[in-house]
């Protein structure tokens, strides 16, 4: 899919749930639920080509592979909490796309403290 196609697929998603709206009707949640987790999936399959990438810069220069998998780890948590916080908000519940946010920044927090504590260790022997 395309980005073309991906777009084409939420602006027809958002129309669908305009009119359903409009009736009184609750279908249009779903419509918007269900063109988010479309999108979600398609956009997944391109990670292959962002792992690629990963993996030629990686044999191309000396590095801790914890490090790349750590942002890799990062990039995702980013990317699934930001669907499912904005689904909690279009859905009419800002608290709780609040809250995935929040579990989402102290999840990269968590994944990024080996790479901290690394940065640490490589500052203390450069001091030594």
């Amino acid at each position: 899919m395309g980005m073309e196609t991906a777009a084409a697929v939420g602006i027809i998603a958002v129309l669908t749930a305009v009119q359903f709206k409009s009736r009184g009707t609750e279908f249009g949640i779903y419509v918007i639920l269900a063109a988010g987790v479309l999108i979600f999936f398609y956009s997944a399959g391109k990670l292959r080509i962002i792992l690629e990438a990963v993996r030629q810069i990686q044999s191309c220069i000396q590095m801790n592979q914890a490090y790349l998998t750590a942002l890799l780890k990062m990039a995702g948590i980013t990317y699934i909490a930001e669907l499912a916080s904005g689904l909690c908000r279009d859905a009419g519940y800002s608290s709780m796309g609040t809250q995935i946010e929040m579990f989402g920044k102290l999840s990269i927090l968590a994944v990024s403290v080996p790479i901290v504590l690394a940065l640490f260790e490589t500052l203390e022997s450069f001091l030594e």
